[in-house]
């Protein structure tokens, strides 16, 4: 439900841009542009990003993701969110994507394919459930990176596994046995795949 919003200004975005738009069943999004300053018959590139964020917040903030907007600050020259996550991951994906798209009819570009999924951090529905028909490209850039300043080449992907392995078990002698209770609290936040 959240993404609903996000999906509606990248319509309305692509409408007052005279760019035509597709939406597959899952909810995933693809705006076109058409190649420019020479790239027109250039193979159709693929920008791809989820609208999609993590959604946390300190234990002392009242936040409401349905309803307020995030509180911004810049802090030695980084923009921050105050008390929350920014919405980064993948927002400035998504910002990107936008941003090629809205470039004039004298850039040189390829066609473009600007894909938004849907519901990446939480299952990745949107990339499992994808249309295939809604895009032509054959070159993808995945415009979700884990590291400022870092291109990644390729595309991120997902997949479960379980591994079982069977282990010994020796009871710990009582001289030593120490009962304790280990409670992690305080963290900054961050992505689950490198900050916390």
């Amino acid at each position: 439900g959240r993404e609903l919003a996000v999906l509606s200004y990248i319509k309305g975005f692509a409408e007052a841009r005279g760019l035509p738009w597709r939406e597959d069943a899952v909810g995933n999004l693809v705006v076109c542009r058409p190649g420019s300053g020479g790239g027109e018959d250039a193979s159709p590139v693929l920008l791809q990003g989820h609208v999609d964020m993590v959604c946390e917040k300190n234990a002392e903030t009242v936040h409401d993701f349905e309803a307020d907007p995030i509180r911004l600050q810049v802090e030695h020259g980084w923009l921050r969110a105050s008390g929350t996550t920014l919405g980064a991951d993948n927002g400035v994906g998504v910002a990107a994507a936008l941003a090629v798209l809205e470039q004039g009819s004298d850039a040189v570009l390829p066609p473009i394919e600007a894909l938004f999924t849907v519901d990446e951090e939480t299952g990745l529905t949107g990339a499992f459930g994808l249309d295939g028909s809604l895009v032509s490209a054959t070159r993808l850039l995945n415009l979700d990176t884990e590291e400022f300043g870092s291109i990644y080449i390729g595309c991120a992907g997902g997949g479960d596994s379980k591994l079982s392995l069977e282990a010994p078990r020796n009871p710990a002698p009582a001289e030593c046995s120490v009962l304790l209770r280990l409670k992690v609290q305080g963290l900054m936040g961050g992505h689950s795949g490198i900050d916390i």
